[in-house]
C-alpha cells in the first residue's frame, strides 16, 4: 500500500470515529465534561467527541493508550495532547527521533510523529479513566483497520496492562500467530508475533510519574528499544 493510499484510509478512518456515538455512557461524560469545563480551561472550546490517532501513516512504531483524557484529549481533540502524560510520552518520542518537538499542548501547535503512530485503545474519555470491557470492544474495530492501514508496523508500544491487552485481541482479529499463554503485561516486557514486537510499558499517568514507578530514564529506555528494534528489519515482512 503506498503512502498516500494509507493517508487517505487514515483520513476516511478519522471521520469514522469522531462520527461515533455507540457507547452512551462515553457520549454523555465527554459531553457533560465538554460542557463543564475545568476552571483553568474554561475559555478553551472542548472538542468533546472521540478522539482518533494521529502520526506518521508510514509509521513502523505504533503507541496505543488507554483513552484520552477528560481535560486532555476530550479537550483539544488530538490523543496524549494538552496534558502531563503526553508532556512524557512526546518527550520521550523527541528524544528517540519519532517526534519534532518535545511538548504537544493542542492540535494545531505544529507536532508532528515520524516512523511513528499514536492510538488508544478506547477513542472517548471515560468516567474515572476506567472504560469497561463492552465499550473496550466497541472501539476495538477501529484499532483492527488502523492495524490494517499502517501496513509497515512491526513494533506495538502498550501503554499499561489494558492497552496490552488491547493489541493482543487486536492481533488475534488479524489472525496473526501469538504465543500462548499469554505473556503476562510488565514494563519493558517483548513478546514476538508473527506481525512485530509487542513491547509493554508503565503509561505515563501521574500516578505512575509522581510516585517514580516510571520514570525519564525507564520511557526513554522503551522508545530507544524501539527504535532499535523497527530498524532491525526481518528479512521478509510480507507487508508493503
Amino acid at each position: 500500500m503506498a503512502s498516500s493510499t494509507r493517508r487517505a484510509a487514515l483520513r476516511a478512518l478519522t471521520d469514522e470515529i469522531v462520527a461515533c456515538a455507540a457507547c452512551p455512557r462515553l457520549v454523555a461524560w465527554r459531553h457533560q465534561v465538554a460542557q463543564e469545563r475545568r476552571a483553568a480551561f474554561r475559555d478553551e472550546d472542548y472538542w468533546g467527541r472521540p478522539v482518533p490517532g494521529f502520526g506518521d501513516p508510514d509509521a513502523r512504531v505504533l503507541v496505543v493508550g488507554l483513552a484520552p483524557a477528560a481535560h486532555g484529549g476530550n479537550r483539544t481533540g488530538r490523543v496524549f495532547t494538552g496534558d502531563r502524560s503526553g508532556d512524557w510520552l512526546f518527550g520521550a518520542m523527541h528524544r528517540a527521533g519519532f517526534a519534532n518537538q518535545p511538548t504537544s499542548v493542542r492540535a494545531d501547535d505544529g507536532l508532528r510523529l515520524h516512523d511513528a503512530y499514536v492510538a488508544a485503545a478506547v477513542r472517548c474519555a471515560p468516567p474515572g479513566n476506567r472504560p469497561t470491557n463492552d465499550e473496550r470492544d466497541q472501539c476495538l474495530p477501529y484499532l483492527v483497520r488502523e492495524l490494517e492501514i499502517l501496513s509497515r508496523v512491526r513494533v506495538f508500544i502498550a501503554l499499561g496492562a489494558f492497552a496490552y491487552d488491547a493489541i493482543w485481541r487486536v492481533l488475534g482479529i488479524a489472525g496473526e500467530l501469538l504465543p500462548r499463554p499469554r505473556p503476562r503485561f510488565g514494563h519493558g516486557v517483548e513478546v514476538s508475533t508473527t506481525r512485530g514486537i509487542v513491547m509493554g510499558c508503565f503509561h505515563p499517568s501521574q500516578q505512575n510519574t509522581f510516585t517514580g514507578k516510571l520514570t525519564v530514564l525507564m520511557l526513554d529506555a522503551v522508545f530507544e528499544r524501539a527504535r532499535v528494534l523497527a530498524n532491525d528489519e526481518p528479512a521478509s515482512t510480507g507487508r508493503s
